[in-house]
């Protein structure tokens, strides 16, 4: 076995631990101080719901709803990063649309929940990088596919119409299609956001630091 596919599998392994672990969240969970440290966390915090955690094929990535402030600079980050120009929509990580009323969007109980008209707590969302992405199976093109190395979803242009069958096929429409250049985009596991938080509200865990930590 060569050792990229035994790390492959190691990552994989730690991943679906954690997974397991942490269910639907991580209220409740008795996490390590050495994770809650590395998460960049609290454990009131976790046990509150305010700890979010996206688990990719290639790291635990963590965001911290109690020290997010919106500022949305991790949009700025990422478009700046990927396409040279500062262009909120094109973010591959997202805040904006939960800015006002989180997640769940104007109820009646907003009051209650996140955003600026709730208790101003803020929540990015980002690609999932599926087991099974929904994004892979639309596409017509067969334009998306997993990158052996960090095993992030990713959208080859060339072969890319930017038809959006990708964005209407995600359950969160994690998938933007540039206007200008009709072609689809999404999350390539970068860490521009992450480097950019001037809050360290978000974190990139290698699952081989999270394996030391369970």
């Amino acid at each position: 076995m060569s050792d990229t596919k035994k790390t492959l599998m190691d990552r994989e392994y730690t991943r679906r631990q954690f997974m397991k672990l942490s269910g639907k969240g991580l209220a409740g969970v008795a996490l390590s101080s050495t994770l809650l440290s590395l998460m960049g966390c609290t454990r009131s915090q976790a046990e509150a719901g305010l700890v979010d955690t996206i688990a990719t094929p290639d790291f635990l990535l963590v965001a911290n709803r109690a020290k997010c402030t919106g500022c949305q600079r991790c949009e700025v980050n990422c478009t700046l990063a990927n396409d040279g120009d500062a262009h909120p929509y094109m973010a591959r990580i997202r805040v904006r649309q939960n800015v006002n009323f989180g997640d769940q969007g104007p109820t009646d109980d907003y009051k209650h929940g996140d955003g600026f008209f709730g208790l101003w707590g803020f929540k990015p969302d980002t690609c999932k990088q599926c087991a099974d992405p929904a994004c892979v199976n639309a596409c017509p093109m067969k334009a998306i596919s997993a990158d052996p190395v960090t095993g992030a979803r990713v959208i080859d242009e060339d072969k890319c119409v930017g038809c959006g069958a990708c964005v209407n096929a995600c359950p969160w429409h994690m998938p933007r299609v540039d206007v200008e250049k009709h072609k689809s985009t999404k999350c390539i596991s970068c860490g521009a956001c992450v480097a950019g938080c001037p809050t360290s509200a978000l974190r990139m865990i290698p699952w081989e630091d999270v394996a030391k930590a369970l």
